[in-house]
């Protein structure tokens, strides 16, 4: 499955135990929801992976995978990627978007300045933060709708932020 067609929902963190589990970084909110999207999709070839059993253990989540029995085959999938098709997420509401079609969108201010794309987002706390790459630098903006992001246009590749030139020098 191509890259385009799924969507990055965490990643592989080692091994834990002796049984072949693994433990799981979750970039879903609430974390344990990517045990909700199925089959995982992991590599550049998006071999399927499926989760005979999940449980929280104190702070982490781990996993039990089909066909990984042991440590060291666990500690085999490194720091991969874990992927799900696209269509097995739920549509996000009016003025939502899921952080993965918000990258490569072209940031543009109130007064027409092109920031450059989007290259990721983060996870702060109080609030999400755009993290925007052009002319050599990298701009952060607040991920505030209404007050700093304007206008979302996903269909036309585009954000508009209110957030002056002299902000991000």
């Amino acid at each position: 499955m191509p890259s385009d067609e799924s969507v990055v929902v965490g990643r592989f963190n080692g091994a834990w135990g002796v049984q072949g589990w693994v433990r799981i970084w979750s970039d879903t909110r609430p974390p344990a929801s990517i045990f909700d999207y199925q089959p995982w999709l992991v590599g550049e070839h998006g071999e399927i992976l499926e989760v005979e059993q999940w449980r929280q253990a104190g702070p982490r989540l781990v996993a039990k995978l089909r066909d990984i029995d042991t440590p060291e085959q666990a500690d085999g999938l490194g720091r991969a990627l874990i992927r799900v098709a696209r269509s097995s997420l739920p549509e996000p509401g009016p003025g939502e978007y899921y952080w993965h079609d918000l990258l490569g969108l072209e940031v543009v201010n109130l007064e027409g300045h092109v920031y450059g794309r989007v290259s990721g987002m983060i996870e702060t706390g109080a609030n999400d933060v755009v993290a925007v790459e052009g002319n050599g630098r990298t701009v952060l903006i607040p991920f505030v709708s209404g007050e700093f992001v304007r206008k979302v246009d996903l269909d036309g590749g585009r954000m508009t932020v209110d957030w002056p030139l002299e902000w991000a020098e």
